[in-house]
């Protein structure tokens, strides 16, 4: 199995992807910092998925790098809090965004308490 099929990766893939689209109509003045911000937080979502799954035979490590993707997870929500609080984005896309970032939440969850069924040891 690739790491690119894991449902975690790609939802979370897809969820950063959504989060670039809109953060492309973000104001001028926030390219270096709100939009910056929560498409790298997004984007690290999905990057530490990849690379705890190729640190799979290591448990610790792969809960660790699951736990630091969780983390990258719950920092995108927060900058969308704020580009909420900013009026970048509308209530309908925050609770879509949030909404699917909670299911990705719960992916990589249940991929901590489970290492056993992703080749972890």
């Amino acid at each position: 199995m690739r790491f690119q099929d894991l449902f975690a990766y790609r939802k979370s893939f897809d969820l950063a992807m959504k989060i670039y689209h809109l953060s492309k109509g973000f104001p001028k003045e926030e390219t270096y910092s709100l939009t910056d911000q929560v498409r790298r937080s997004s984007r690290s979502v999905s990057v530490n998925i990849a690379e705890a799954y190729r640190k799979r035979r290591y448990p610790n490590h792969f809960i660790s790098k699951l736990t630091d993707s969780d983390t990258e997870n719950s920092e995108t929500q927060t900058w969308l809090e704020f580009a909420l609080a900013c009026e970048y984005i509308s209530q309908t896309d925050f609770n879509m965004l949030t909404d699917e970032s909670v299911e990705v939440g719960k992916l990589i969850n249940y991929m901590i308490q489970n290492p056993d069924k992703f080749g972890s040891k």
